[in-house]
C-alpha cells in the first residue's frame, strides 16, 4: 500500500531545498563518462567518488549516487553500439543489433533508440517500486539459492538460441564460456583449471575477458577498413536522425514493457540483476518475434529490449537494498557502504521508520529521467563523432584504453595479459562461425549458477525432492519450459486442430 502521507513528507525533502538537486547533474555526467568508458565500470565511479557524500546529508548522498547509477546505466551502451565494447556486463545484448545498426551507417538511430529505452526504463523501473516496494521486498525474501539457480538456469537457456541458425555452435561456445567461468577456487574451497598458475586462483577476469573477446577480436577483423561505417554520407552526426531513433522505440511499446517486467524482477534478485536481465530480455524478444533471424543483423527491437531491460533493473536493485538492506550487484554495495557512513541501516525496519526518505529517493529518480534525457542528448553528439575516426587511430586508442582500464580493474598485469589472451580467443571464435557473446555469457553466469546449485545441494542434503517443496522455483521453471517450448507447443496444436477445423 502506498502511504500517501509519506509521499508528502518525501516530496517536502526534495523540495524543501534546492541543496539536493545540486548534485544530480554532475552525478549523471560522471556516469556517461564511466559507463562509455571501456574498461571503466558504474561500481568504480559510485567508489571513488563515496567519500565526497560524507559532506552531503543522506538524502543528497542517495540522489548523488543513484545519479551515477542512472547515468552510467545508459552511458555503457554507447560503447556497445558504436565499437562493440559493452561498457558493462549490462550491455552486452545491446551490442547484438546496436553495432551492426552502427556498421550500417544507423548510429544515430541506434543511440536514440537506446536513449529513450532506457530512459522509459528507468522511469517505469522506478514507477513499479513506487507502488511495489513492499510485495517486492516480500517477495525477494523468498527467493534462495534453488529460486536464484532456476533464474539462472532461464539465462542459461539463452545460450542456444543466440546462434539460431547453428546452435550446436552456440552451446558449444557457452560450454567453453562456463569452463573458463569454473577456473580458480569454488565455495568447498577447491582450486579447479588453474594449470598450477597462481595468477588463476582468483579465476578470469571476466571484464577483461568480454573486452578482449568483444572488442579487440572485432577491432582485429576491421583492421583492413578505413572507417566503423565505410559510407561518407552515413557518418555524419545528425540529432533529427536521433529523434527518429526515439520514434523507432516508441513503435514498440510491447517490446520495452516486456524488458521493464523482467528487468524489475530479475534485478531484484540479489547477485543477478542486469547482467541476466538484458539477455534474458533480448531473447525473450527474439524468440516471440515473426522474423528471429533479424536479430544480430541490426534490429532495434534488440537495442530496445536490452536498454529498457538492464535500465528498469536499477530499480529492482534499489528495492532489494531499500527493503532488505541486501545489495543486488557492485553499484547497489557501493550504496549500502554510504547507508553504513550515515549511520542507516536498510531494511523492513528502514521501510517501516523512514518511508519519506524512500519515497523522496524514488522521486527523485523520476526527475533524474528527464536530466538524463537532456544531458544525454548533448553527449550523444560528441560521442557519435567516433565514426569519423580512421581506423589507423582507432584502433590502438581503444586498445591502448582497454588495457589500461584492465589494469586498473585488476591492479596487475594479469587484465592486459587476460585481454590480449581473449582477444586470440575472440578471433578464433568469430573466425570459425562460433558465437561470441555465448561464450561471454557462460562465462557470466557459469560461476553464479554454480554457487547456487552448491548452496541448493548443502541445503536439501542431495534430495531432489526440495525442489518439489519450493513452489517459486517450480514457477520459474515452468516459465523456462515455456519460453523454450510453448511456439512449438502452440504450433504442434494448431496443426492437430486444421484438419477438425476444416
Amino acid at each position: 500500500m502506498i502511504d500517501f502521507t509519506a509521499v508528502e513528507q518525501g516530496l517536502a525533502l526534495l523540495f524543501s531545498s534546492f541543496a539536493p538537486w545540486v548534485v544530480v547533474v554532475p552525478g549523471i555526467v560522471i556516469g556517461l563518462i564511466f559507463g562509455a568508458t571501456p574498461g571503466l565500470q558504474i561500481s568504480m565511479a559510485m567508489a571513488i567518488f563515496l567519500p565526497m557524500t560524507l559532506y552531503m546529508d543522506f538524502v543528497q548522498a542517495m540522489l548523488f549516487l543513484t545519479a551515477i547509477f542512472t547515468g552510467g546505466s545508459f552511458g555503457s551502451g554507447i560503447p556497445a553500439i558504436l565499437m562493440n565494447i559493452p561498457g558493462t556486463s549490462s550491455a552486452i545484448a545491446t551490442a547484438f543489433d546496436g553495432y551492426p545498426m552502427a556498421r550500417q551507417g544507423k548510429h544515430n538511430q541506434a543511440l536514440g533508440v537506446a536513449l529513450l529505452s532506457s530512459v522509459i526504463g528507468v522511469l517505469m523501473g522506478y514507477l513499479i517500486l513506487f507502488v511495489m516496494i513492499q510485495p517486492l521486498s516480500l517477495m525477494v525474501l523468498k527467493l534462495g539459492p534453488a529460486e536464484m539457480f532456476a533464474v539462472i538456469l532461464w539465462g542459461m537457456t539463452l545460450i542456444a538460441s543466440l546462434k539460431g541458425d547453428q546452435v550446436l555452435k552456440g552451446l558449444l561456445a557457452g560450454f567453453v564460456g562456463l569452463l573458463i567461468g569454473t577456473i580458480g577456487f569454488n565455495e568447498l574451497g577447491m582450486a579447479r583449471g588453474t594449470m598450477g598458475q597462481a595468477y588463476l586462483l582468483d579465476g578470469v577476469p571476466v571484464i577483461p575477458a568480454m573486452m578482449g573477446m568483444f572488442a579487440a577480436s572485432e577491432l582485429f577483423k576491421l583492421a583492413n577498413k578505413g572507417f566503423i561505417v565505410e559510407s561518407e554520407a552515413s557518418r555524419k552526426v545528425k540529432i533529427s536522425e536521433i529523434f527518429q531513433g526515439f520514434k523507432l522505440a516508441l513503435s514498440y511499446p510491447w517490446v520495452m514493457i516486456r524488458g521493464g517486467l523482467i528487468g524489475v524482477f530479475v534485478g531484484a534478485v540479489p547477485g543477478v540483476g542486469s547482467s541476466v536481465s538484458n539477455l534474458l530480455s533480448y531473447v525473450e524478444t527474439q524468440r516471440r518475434d515473426k522474423d528471429p533471424s533479424s536479430f544480430g543483423k541490426g534490429n532495434p527491437k534488440g537495442v530496445v529490449a536490452s536498454e529498457s531491460a538492464n535500465s528498469t533493473s536499477e530499480a529492482g536493485s534499489m528495492a532489494t537494498l531499500l527493503a532488505l538492506g541486501i545489495p543486488g550487484g557492485g553499484a547497489t554495495a557501493v550504496m549500502l557502504a554510504a547507508f553504513a557512513m550515515h549511520n542507516i541501516t536498510g531494511g523492513p525496519q528502514f521501510i517501516r521508520q523512514q518511508t519519506d526518505v524512500v519515497y523522496a529517493i524514488i522521486f527523485a529518480n523520476f526527475a533524474q529521467v528527464f536530466l538524463l534525457m537532456v544531458i544525454g542528448l548533448l553527449f550523444i553528439p560528441l560521442l557519435a563523432n567516433i565514426v569519423k575516426v580512421p581506423m589507423r587511430y582507432l584502433i590502438p586508442s581503444v586498445l591502448v584504453l582497454a588495457v589500461m582500464g584492465s589494469f586498473g580493474l585488476t591492479g596487475n598485469m594479469t587484465g592486459p595479459a587476460t585481454v590480449l589472451v581473449f582477444a586470440v580467443v575472440g578471433w578464433l571464435l568469430r573466425h570459425y562461425g562460433y558465437s561470441v557473446p555465448a561464450a561471454v555469457i557462460g562465462m557470466l553466469l557459469g560461476a553464479m549458477a554454480e554457487k547456487s546449485l552448491l548452496h541448493s545441494y548443502q541445503i536439501s542434503g542431495g534430495n531432489l525432492a526440495y525442489v518439489l517443496e519450493r513452489p517459486v522455483t517450480l514457477i520459474i521453471l515452468a516459465l523456462l519450459l515455456v519460453s523454450l517450448f510453448g511456439q512449438r507447443l502452440m504450433s504442434w496444436i494448431k496443426r492437430r486442430q486444421s484438419p477438425v477445423g476444416a
